[in-house]
This record gives structure tokens, sequence and C-alpha cells, in this order.
């Protein structure tokens, strides 16, 4: 199959879908969004089992349409929120392909070419909105390669069933551990490791103070303010109910960094160890950006240069839902609209 259109978005994620609706509203345009994925949902249809979000519903939305509440929730479970990006799809009859997996975008004279498994389509513009689910990072620790037990990463989890009565050791201080931690603090013998002290946020700051904070923030540094901090100088970990009650039942209690991995554990510069069945990696990720390898843009630390949301290198080119360099807090839902917006606008301003 080869077809040419106006705009090919890359990815029908919470930042796919909001590019969707913003480039449906401004009409004109012909556009495909492009989704590796056999159903939608994006990456939440691969997430632990109880994993919720940091804010209510009502602050947890896309552009144009709420987020319904989750009936006896107030921080509604990935379950609920894959349901809601089903609907978001359905209603604004946003043109998903799916599944066709990107390979490869190129530029082709007045195009960009992306080459995907299911043929080539020819765009006159490219939102890529890949996110980072699919490319988990693991630290280069010593010994990793050598422990006889089982490893994975966040990306693998998904209950703490399959772990009960085991020795497990828990690596990461950012949500993702902490959540993970608190799901095993109470059927499992837990280890949770942290690089430095864990740091809680306050108890009752939540995803709504974290993406005013952010907005905040890049507003400072587009007037030339003086800079106060990212999110994270509020703090590591949102408290949210599973992880503060944990907590305060004395269950997490956080570990500085081991310095290597044995064959049955780990252990500490001062020769303490801990034996392990299972080491659970909470590391982060990278941004998925291979596909754009051909265009030669990559720079600092793996990332794109950006002016907003548009590659620096490559106008014809957004990148959007990958962290702050793409756009305030553009990696959450709620923060995604605004920059899915300014993309949008500004690939119109472009072709038009």
């Amino acid at each position: 199959m080869s077809k040419a259109l106006d705009v090919v978005v890359i990815g029908a994620g919470q930042a796919g879908l909001a590019a969707g609706y913003h480039l449906r509203r401004l009409g004109g345009l012909d556009f495909a969004v492009l989704d590796a994925q056999i159903a939608p949902g994006g990456a939440w249809q691969h997430t632990w089992a109880s994993l919720h979000l940091f804010s209510p519903a009502a602050y947890s939305s896309l552009p144009g349409r709420l987020m319904p509440p989750q009936q006896g929730e107030t921080y509604p479970g990935a379950a609920h929120v894959v349901d809601y990006l089903a609907d978001y799809e359905r209603r604004y009859e946003l043109p998903v392909q799916r599944p066709v997996r990107v390979e490869a975008v190129r530029r082709d004279g007045e195009h960009l070419r992306v080459e995907t498994d299911s043929g080539v389509w020819r765009a006159r513009a490219v939102v890529s909105a890949t996110g980072t689910w699919s490319r988990p990072f693991l630290p280069s620790v010593p010994g990793r390669g050598s422990f006889q037990g089982r490893q994975l990463h966040t990306v693998e989890y998904r209950t703490p069933g399959e772990f009960a009565g085991m020795r497990v050791i828990v690596v990461g201080g950012g949500n993702s551990g902490a959540q993970i931690a608190a799901d095993l603090a109470y059927d499992t013998d837990l280890t949770w490791v942290t690089q430095r002290p864990a740091r809680f946020l306050a108890d009752d700051i939540d995803g709504r103070a974290l993406f005013d904070h952010a907005t905040a923030r890049r507003r400072a540094l587009d007037e030339g303010r003086a800079d106060g901090g990212g999110v994270a100088s509020l703090g590591d970990i949102v408290a949210v109910p599973p992880v503060r009650e944990a907590r305060d039942a004395g269950l997490l209690k956080a570990q500085p960094m081991f310095t290597r991995v044995t064959e049955t554990g780990v252990e500490w510069a001062d020769g303490t160890r801990a034996e392990a069945d299972a080491i659970i990696w909470c590391t982060g990720f990278r941004p998925a950006l291979a596909h754009l390898a051909p265009l030669g843009l990559r720079g600092p630390r793996g990332h794109i240069p950006t002016r907003g949301t548009e590659a620096v290198g490559e106008p014809r080119l957004h990148l959007l839902g990958y962290g702050d360099w793409t756009g305030p807090a553009s990696a959450t839902l709620v923060g995604v609209g605004r920059p899915a917006r300014e993309a949008a606008r500004a690939i119109a301003a472009l072709l038009r």
C-alpha cells in the first residue's frame, strides 16, 4: 500500500489522539493516525493491575472530552483510562489505522516518507507520538547478567500474586518504584532500593498541582524569569492512597543503592548482602525514536532538539508527548492537550 496525505500521526496513545483531535478541529487536512497496537488504549493497556492515575478523572482529560469518574475511585485505574481512550477515539471518529508499525521516516522531496510494515505513506508533515513505554531502560550494574533468579522491568510487572512469599528487590525511587513496592509490601519479603533517599510529595499534592507547577515553570522560562525548579523540586513520589498506606504502615523503607548484583541477590559496598528470588527494575524509559533515525536529528541525551514541538532540524516533523522538552507536562493526559493544539496549528500554517 502507498498513500499520500497531508499529515501522518505516529502512535494512537493519549498524545496521538490529542493531535488527531486538534487536526480534526482545524478541518481541511487529510490525515491518518498509525498505531502499532492491536487495540485502543496505548501503553495503558499494558500496565500493572493496580496502577492508578495521580489525579481525579476530571483533571486527567484529553481536549474536548472530560474523563468520566470511575465509580468508587478518586483516582481512576488503568483499565478505566483504556476505556476512556477507546471511547475518545470513537467519539471523534479519528482515522486510526492498526496494527501498523512504523519502521522509518525519511525525507522524500517535498514529503516525508513513512515506511511501515503495511506499506509506505507519504506525508507533508508528521507528528511522532510514540512515547517511551516500548523503550524500558535497564542500568549497567556490575553482575546483573549473573543473577540466577527472575529479573524484570516495570513493563513486565502485573500483579503481586505471582511473587507471593518470595524475596523481591524493587529498584527505583520514582512513582513506578514506589507503587510497585507498595503493591508487593504485604505478601513478599520486600527490599526497596533507591538511588537517593525516597522523597514523598506532601499528601495533598497530586497531578493537578504538578501540572500547574510545570506550566508555571515553562511560562517563567519563556519570559526569561528565574527558574524555580522542575516538578522534581517538589519531590519524586506522589503519595497516592496505596503508597501512603504502605508508607504509614512502615512497609516502605528505602535502602540505598547496592553496588553489584550477585548470583543469588545483591551486595552493598560494605559487604552487606540481600538474597532475592526476583529483582524488579523500575528504572525508567527512553524516548522511542528509532523510526526517526534516518532524519539524523538526534541531539544530546538522545533527544531531538525542538522549538516547542517542532524539530529544529526538520520543520515538517513535530514531536509530542515525550516529556517537558516537547511541551510542559506533555507526557500526561491533562498536559498533552496544549502542545497538541500548538503542533496542529503550526502544521496547518506550514501546509497552507
